[in-house]
């Protein structure tokens, strides 16, 4: 499943077209998770895109009234193709349509979805949700607050979404690997220090990857074709029996919340 960097990743690649005309969408398949409002096309007919954001997970395609929001569920992609190119890839079921180009979402299975919305804020799928990990709100008092009171695995609460969003399974080990703290250690037992060195560690996790193009796993690949590399340097994620690359200790696995989840015994505590 693409997760908040390949997102964050695709944001960057479409971005060029700001401030650029949508003339409009076609819709190929409508059986997406949800299914397409069928007056899409007209809704957004020739409207001029001011901004292009995310949320969560959610690209978002502003309007000046209005907003389109794409999930890319767990194997969807954008593709950027000329529109004198008349390539048709198998699971390609919504192009939006510019001057020159268009963006193409391709979804094999389906778990996608794309919405029209007056406010995206306030959408049932967006409204619940928790801050932003790369944002001055996800700190440690902010995490500590919610650690004090909640008798979970820090993984778990970390992969949250009410709580924080965006920290997927990948990123989550990998934080946790920074911060020195075993993902099933309980979060109420997670001291202030600790609520620190996590928060930064995430920070920091996130950023490379975005900074890396997102991770090389199944069919992710950025929107204008390049693929993300951040699965080369992975420190704990899915090298289960394989050397720690701190203490050469091996890295062990574990399953929470029905996620594998990896870790060192000896560098976390």
């Amino acid at each position: 499943m693409p997760e908040l960097p390949e997102v964050e990743t695709t944001v960057r690649a479409i971005s060029k077209f700001q401030n650029k005309i949508l003339k409009e969408i076609i819709v190929h398949n409508a059986n997406l998770r949800w299914k397409v409002d069928k007056n899409i096309s007209q809704l957004s007919k020739n409207k001029l895109i001011k901004e292009i954001t995310r949320r969560a997970k959610y690209i978002l395609i502003h309007f000046n009234d209005s907003s389109l929001m794409i999930h890319l569920g767990m194997s969807g992609k954008l593709r950027i193709q000329s529109i004198g190119n008349n390539f048709f890839k198998k699971h390609d079921h919504i192009e939006l349509i510019f001057d020159k180009e268009k963006i193409v979402f391709n979804d094999t299975r389906r778990f996608g979805s794309i919405h029209f919305t007056k406010s995206f804020k306030n959408h049932r799928l967006i409204e619940n949700l928790g801050v932003e990990p790369l944002s001055r709100e996800f700190n440690k008092n902010y995490l500590f607050e919610i650690c004090r009171i909640k008798n979970v695995s820090i993984k778990k609460l970390i992969m949250d979404q009410k709580v924080v969003v965006g920290v997927g399974n990948i990123y989550a080990s990998e934080s946790l690997f920074l911060a020195k703290i075993k993902p099933n250690k309980l979060s109420k037992t997670i001291s202030l220090k600790e609520c620190d060195q996590l928060t930064n560690a995430i920070k920091r996790v996130l950023r490379y990857a975005i900074r890396m193009g997102g991770t090389t796993l199944k069919d992710f690949y950025s929107a204008d074709g390049s693929e993300g590399y951040f699965n080369l340097n992975l420190n704990v994620y899915d090298r289960e029996d394989e050397n720690c690359k701190n203490c050469k200790s091996k890295i062990k696995k574990v399953t929470i919340g029905q996620r594998a989840s990896f870790f060192c015994d000896s560098c976390q505590n």
